[in-house]
């Protein structure tokens, strides 16, 4: 089943757009944004994570990305822009301080809200996330993510249409939902059949993406676009602890991408999880709330902890690769 909700809901930014949110677990429990992967919304947050979050008092509040269910459509230039909407909604919903996780897709966002606001952010956790593939610390190689740069004049033109596409396609796409699922587990990537042949997970995903179409499912365009683009900040920069998970066969954010944004990030830890891929990565989500929660302990009691990382040098920086 569907993780329970105990507020699904929508805040209003300064300008007049709306962002959906989904909360799980107390209210008044320390607070964790999660950024959905792409694609996806905002109730997708597996339901052992929710149960988990309950017992260990943490409140997850999933953040839909503009285009996307409850969302207002609205293009950012670069991805750190979205970061002045995540303070936004902290704001609204009362949060001084939080962790942050995110699933693939979601883990650019992660790592744009650490670099904006390193002061409000206790520590994070990225799943099987997307490297860059434009900028000074792109990623080499690295299966479809990098191919994005190669179309980027091409995406901006096409953005709106497909999106419309996508979002019309999904609305009319319920009554057949469930054979469309069952096509994918014969050809998706072989590492996520298994993961997605559990129950638990394939509720999650048909709930989470048929709730969103229901009003809208246009950021799957809208994030091509944005991952097509340098990232609008320096990734070594970033000096919150993140905490980082990666899948030694995922066929879909190679494993390079994990390795990449670990050399990276000064204060980061990469967990390879051996013969998993892409989705599975969700499977880290208890231990992710665990290891936030002990930042949170740490910073109680006199500084966060410095994480053990055996990163690589970050690369040279060209003025000419942010593009």
């Amino acid at each position: 089943m569907a993780p329970p909700t105990w507020r699904t809901s929508t805040v209003t930014l300064a300008d007049g757009r709306r962002m959906g949110v989904a909360e799980f677990g107390p209210p008044d429990g320390f607070p964790i944004l999660w950024f959905h992967g792409t694609p996806g919304a905002r109730r997708q947050v597996p339901a052992a994570a929710a149960e988990y979050a309950h017992d260990r008092g943490v409140r997850i509040i999933g953040v839909e990305r503009p285009g996307v269910g409850k969302s207002t459509r609205h293009h950012y230039g670069r991805i750190i822009d979205f970061a002045a909407d995540a303070e936004q909604v902290m704001d609204l919903l009362g949060i001084e301080r939080a962790g942050l996780i995110g699933l693939s897709g979601g883990g650019p966002y992660v790592l744009a809200v650490c670099s904006a606001i390193p002061e409000r952010i206790v520590a994070a956790a990225v799943l099987g996330g997307v490297g860059p593939s434009a900028g000074p610390e792109k990623v080499s190689g690295g299966g479809v993510i990098p191919l994005l740069r190669k179309f980027k004049p091409l995406l901006g033109v096409v953005r709106e249409p497909v999106a419309w596409t996508m979002s019309a396609a999904l609305k009319v796409a319920a009554p057949v939902a469930n054979p469309v699922f069952d096509i994918y587990m014969r050809l998706g990537p072989r590492s996520d059949r298994e993961f997605l042949a559990r129950p638990e997970m394939r509720e999650m995903f048909l709930d989470d993406l048929l709730a969103a179409g229901k009003e809208s499912f246009r950021a799957v365009a809208y994030d091509a676009v944005l991952f097509s683009r340098w990232w609008g900040f320096d990734i070594a920069g970033i000096e919150t602890p993140v905490f980082l998970w990666h899948g030694d066969t995922d066929l879909v954010i190679p494993l390079v991408h994990g390795e990449r944004m670990a050399a990276l990030i000064p204060n980061s830890r990469l967990s390879v999880v051996s013969g998993e891929g892409h989705l599975a990565m969700l499977d880290a989500a208890e231990e992710a709330i665990d290891l936030i929660l002990e930042q949170v302990e740490d910073g109680e009691t006199g500084g966060l902890r410095r994480l053990a990382t055996d990163g690589l040098s970050p690369s040279s920086h060209h003025p000419d690769d942010r593009a």
